[in-house]
């Protein structure tokens, strides 16, 4: 058993650890129940709950998500769409997110897989030096998948 100024107060039966407890007024918590014989602590068992949940929301403040972003086009996307597009996709990079560009062909237009990759390294070639392509342009189908990230 350890009390709860950190002093080992060796091994007592339950009844003595609880009796201890009890005049200190606080909690007796099981900290390691694999252990032989298993190790209690004397502590207040409200304010370490409270510490753990401050610690991981300070954890949480410093982590950032990535979320993975779409922007789809068509083989036959006009230039003004194209460039609405365009500037989703430079705002989702500048807001550190990954972007999957999907080009998606319909019926006949398959044959014509080489306009479609013409769309996305016109992207590519736009975007320049603040990209990295994590996934190239691929063929899945009837899509033309490629992902972007930001450079770090």
């Amino acid at each position: 058993m350890i009390n709860d100024n950190g002093d080992q107060l060796g091994i007592l039966s339950i009844d003595e650890a609880l009796r201890a407890a009890q005049e200190a007024g606080l909690d007796l918590v099981e900290v390691a129940p694999e252990a032989e014989p298993p190790v209690c602590r004397v502590m207040d068992f409200g304010r370490y709950k409270y510490q753990q949940s401050k610690k991981t929301a300070e954890s949480r403040k410093k982590s950032s998500v990535i979320e993975i972003k779409e922007v789809k086009f068509r083989p036959k996307t006009g230039e003004h769409d194209y460039q609405f597009k365009f500037r989703n996709i430079q705002k989702f990079l500048a807001e550190k997110n990954k972007v999957k560009v999907s080009l998606m062909f319909r019926g006949r237009e398959i044959a014509h897989a080489d306009l479609g990759l013409a769309i996305l390294q016109r992207v590519l070639e736009e975007l320049g030096d603040t990209v990295v392509a994590e996934q190239a342009p691929k063929l899945e189908g009837r899509n033309m998948i490629m992902v972007l990230s930001p450079k770090a």
